[in-house]
């Protein structure tokens, strides 16, 4: 990065950090999309679709990939976009207000602390950081730059959950014991590749950025960059984090546990994948617990076994006669989501929908399903109240900012670090290890320069 450079972002970042704009009533946000893979697509689709939002940027390291994105947003809006392969000549563009994230695991925390010290705002994909410590200067950065920072796990907006968690939290099934957090998504065998040369249009070197250089390697690219210690956290840390955040939710957003211990292991396949396939994690909040698992071989589904007597709708009169099969929707077998236990019943979630019981009978007292056709899906309506957040500057109006997602990545981190290091772990507040130096440095990673948080 030349002098000149330099001197442009971090004298605009300290300039534009403070500024205060006051939004006109129908004026759009103009946002660059960092990141155009799979994620970064949905992206694209969404903002370019929502009437808040104007896409002025698109950025990724791979050349390919901009031309898709410029391709989708011509079909979309008819218009085009400026292109970027280094983010920090998007983060130094004056016309860009804010930014959507979607890059890799590894490049979450950097790509947002480069775009909030350059005055923009940030939504960023889940989890929020690669590692406890980046989540903890994120949250300084955000707090220091008073940049707005949402993370984006879209069902802290979705109407149906958000009123089931409501009254969860209420006391709808007495004092909540163990959340239990599911992620039983199928995966295939990765296989194993040998290195190879770099595709033509690949900036490979900026998309390892922090993580170590290594050789190309397809496996360690598209989407498998999940199942490396480079560049993922596992699927405890992918589709995972979303019911562990989901799961502190339902639990009234406790901190730090006082133990966690992670076990399992990479099992049946043999390939190239490093991160464990198979994690059970246990949280211990004193006086309850949460519990997470992650099953990415053949499994059956939880929260579907039919209770001991017949389930009654809420609101119904009388139970239904003996001789008449009860009146109630079809139990939810869940493969990815959560169950909630508590002192008077129990309660479960997944996108299909929520249901909470209650009592010996297991009577149904609760239920609540996705609503269709009602402002567009729980992604939309996260980027909504990020953009709604842009134009109040007031942190507090988001629905995922980043001090309580932080937290939720940090679970994930810590049953990684648990399982890496083979033991239980006890915990401090901050969070710090007691007596456990090699835990310690899992807080943190050794950084390449210049890509350094």
């Amino acid at each position: 990065m030349s002098n000149t450079f330099t001197r442009r972002f971090f004298m605009g970042a300290a300039t534009a950090a403070s500024a205060m704009r006051v939004w006109g009533a129908n004026e759009r946000i103009n946002l660059a999309i960092v990141g155009l893979g799979g994620r970064g697509g949905n992206h694209l689709n969404v903002y370019s679709r929502l009437p808040e939002a104007h896409v002025v940027g698109l950025c990724d390291v791979n050349q390919a990939a901009r031309e898709r994105a410029q391709a989708t947003l011509l079909k979309n809006t008819s218009e085009k976009a400026k292109e970027f392969e280094d983010m920090r000549d998007a983060f130094a563009d004056d016309s860009i207000e804010a930014v959507s994230i979607a890059t890799p695991n590894h490049w979450h925390a950097l790509a947002a602390i480069w775009a909030m010290k350059a005055g923009k705002d940030v939504y960023g994909e889940k989890p929020a950081c690669y590692n406890i410590h980046e989540g903890q200067v994120m949250l300084q950065v955000a707090r220091d730059t008073k940049r707005m920072l949402q993370i984006g796990s879209q069902h802290r907006s979705n109407p149906f959950k958000m009123r089931a968690i409501e009254a969860l939290q209420g006391g709808l099934i007495g004092k909540i014991y163990q959340a239990k957090g599911l992620c039983y998504k199928r995966r295939a065998s990765i296989g194993h590749k040998e290195d190879s040369p770099t595709p033509p249009g690949l900036n490979w070197e900026m998309f390892l950025g922090p993580a170590p250089m290594r050789p190309f390697n397809e496996l360690r690219f598209r989407y498998n960059w999940h199942w490396f210690w480079d560049t993922g956290n596992g699927d405890i840390g992918n589709q995972g984090v979303h019911e562990l955040g989901i799961a502190r939710w339902g639990m009234a957003e406790p901190e730090w546990p006082k133990t966690v211990y992670a076990h399992g292991g990479k099992f049946a396949y043999d390939d190239d994948q490093e991160t464990p396939n198979t994690l059970t994690a246990n949280f211990d909040f004193g006086g309850r617990e949460l519990v997470f698992e992650v099953r990415g071989l053949l499994t059956g589904a939880e929260g579907a076994v039919p209770p001991a007597r017949p389930r009654r709708r809420p609101g119904a009169d009388a139970p239904a006669p003996e001789t008449t099969a009860p009146e109630t929707s079809e139990p939810l077998d869940i493969m990815v989501g959560n169950l909630f236990y508590g002192s008077e019943g129990w309660a479960a979630m997944s996108d299909r929908g929520f249901q909470a019981f209650k009592g010996e009978s297991n009577e149904l007292v609760m239920e609540e399903r996705p609503e269709r056709g009602r402002g567009g899906d729980p992604t939309g309506r996260h980027m909504q109240n990020f953009l709604a957040a842009c134009r109040s500057r007031n942190h507090q109006d988001l629905h995922d900012e980043i001090s309580i997602a932080y937290l939720s990545a940090s679970m994930c981190h810590l049953a990684n670090i648990s399982y890496r290091v083979g033991r239980q772990l006890t915990l401090e507040a901050g969070p710090k290890f007691v007596n456990d130096p090699d835990a310690e440095k899992l807080l943190t990673r050794d950084y390449r320069e210049p890509y350094v948080v």
